[in-house]
């Protein structure tokens, strides 16, 4: 068995990556979404391992046969670690990757029916919505080129009208009984059409060239949807389903159309995006978008511990909403249901669930037997080193040190760091993270933020200088007290 080397896999494919915004999963094997994860996630190997496995299963489900398609369950997931080590990312990369409608909740925003706040059913019409709007935007981009062409034809109509056949018609009224009169009417209105003709040519050409852009034009436009934006809130999670349709029902009022004077390339936006609405079909719309939550949707419940009532101690008692109770109202969802939406009806059947939390207080088997048995792949992610740090600062497509670069490039300034400035930056950050909260990667802002403040003030005034290098020195200096200080309370996010 020959295993191939990530590295070597992800470079055939980071051109892809970068030529389109997302890549179809249908073309990627579980080594190669590994491959790609690595480009913005660094360690975290065991991981990536269970989404892609659980990716490319989705794929091998599609091409099973019609009688055991419907019999395989996704494998849902569980990431327990602490905050700040990636779980988040490889959900939404993974999402990416897949073309997949992706929604990321928080658990402890859900409440147990019956009481104020979310219900837990509202996880999935979000998703609904992301996948309805995800297809809408694929569909717009199909039918762009034709909006285009009607596009030129309605802005040709406002700068030069066609002939009106009115001049013809009240010609043939008044010479009604004199032939000589209704040819010579009928010559000079074939003439004025040529005309009108060859000057639309020539208009037409113009606008193509881009020559007439900044003109201003009067033209109709339609205002906002009467009432504005609507939420109505009560003691049910329904409350917001009742909201979403009172909005849908204030949408399909008339709206009022007024005139405004607007110039050729601002008029060609706002017909575009009318063109592109009269040529895409809604009902095949939502049925492709509720198709794709059914069949490829992922839902990213974040600090699922949250709702965990630890076995021991007094973190499950109280006067606070049922913890246990929100499990309950998850369970189905997660088990496979059906979830009225203002679409319609949705399975979450072959949804695929990843749930994450830290599990600092209570552990996984303190989740209800039931919802435990719903995420049978549990993986633990490690915290992160003093090389992995330093990894992240440097290695992913998104590096914070590359960030930095890019922001300071934008006012003339080259902006540098040695190899022995990163290291420094990610021993401290590593230093900082044992000796107070653990929170991860995202002490790299804390500390890139405390060591670059003064430079990113003085920038451009103060600071004319047009490379800028940071060593180990000034890093020293600069985040000195910062490590020496162990209770940091003003820097801690």
């Amino acid at each position: 068995m020959t295993i191939h080397n990530n590295e070597n896999i992800a470079e055939g494919l980071v051109v892809a990556a970068e030529t389109k915004s997302s890549i179809s999963a249908s073309h990627l094997t579980p080594n190669q979404i590994v491959a790609l994860l690595d480009k913005y996630i660094i360690g975290q190997s065991e991981a990536k391992k269970s989404v892609a496995i659980a990716l490319r299963n989705r794929l091998r489900r599609q091409n099973v046969g019609d009688e055991l398609r419907d019999e395989i369950m996704p494998n849902n997931i569980i990431m327990i670690g602490p905050t700040g080590v990636g779980k988040t990312e490889i959900a939404r990369r993974l999402a990416k990757m897949a073309k997949a409608p992706f929604v990321k909740v928080e658990a402890s925003k859900f409440t147990e029916v019956g009481y104020v706040g979310r219900d837990v059913e509202s996880m999935i019409r979000d998703l609904v919505d992301q996948s309805v709007a995800m297809v809408r935007t694929e569909k717009s981009e199909e039918v762009r080129e034709k909006a285009a062409v009607l596009v030129e034809e309605r802005l040709l109509d406002i700068l030069l009208p066609p002939v009106s056949h009115s001049h013809e018609e009240q010609e043939d009224r008044d010479a009604e009984n004199e032939e000589m009169q209704v040819f010579d009417a009928s010559q000079e209105v074939d003439k004025a059409k040529e005309n009108n003709r060859k000057s639309r040519k020539k208009m037409l050409e113009r606008l193509r060239q881009g020559k007439l852009e900044d003109r201003q034009i009067e033209m109709e436009i339609t205002g906002d949807a009467p009432g504005g934006m609507m939420q109505i809130f009560g003691p049910m999670g329904q409350m917001e389903e009742i909201g979403g349709i009172m909005q849908d029902l204030m949408s399909g009022l008339p709206r009022k159309r007024k005139k405004r004077r607007v110039s050729i390339a601002e008029a060609r936006k706002i017909l575009e995006q009318e063109e592109v609405q009269k040529l895409i079909d809604m009902d095949a719309v939502i049925k492709e978008a509720i198709n794709k939550v059914e069949q490829s949707g992922i839902v990213f419940i974040d600090e699922i511990d949250k709702i965990a009532a630890p076995s021991s101690g007094s973190g499950g008692k109280g006067p606070d909403v049922s913890r246990e109770g929100v499990q309950r109202d998850l369970l189905p969802i997660v088990e496979g249901s059906n979830v009225a939406t203002k679409y319609g009806m949705v399975k979450t059947d072959h949804v695929l669930f990843i749930a994450s939390g830290a599990f600092h207080v209570a552990k996984p088997s303190d989740l209800i037997p039931e919802l435990q048995g719903r995420f049978p792949i549990r993986v633990e992610l490690k915290s992160l080193t003093e090389e992995d740090f330093y990894k992240i600062l440097t290695q992913p497509k998104n590096a914070l040190i590359k960030q930095y670069k890019a922001l300071l490039k934008t006012e003339g300034v080259e902006l540098s760091f040695t190899d022995g400035a990163i290291l420094e930056i990610a021993k401290t950050a590593a230093k900082v993270n044992e000796s107070v909260e653990n929170i991860g990667a995202r002490r790299l802002h804390t500390i890139m933020t405390n060591l670059l403040e003064e430079l990113m003030f003085n920038i451009p005034e103060n600071v004319t200088d047009e490379e800028i290098e940071i060593d180990e020195t000034m890093v020293k200096e600069k985040l000195n007290h910062v490590a020496a200080d162990r209770d940091l309370s003003q820097y801690i996010l």
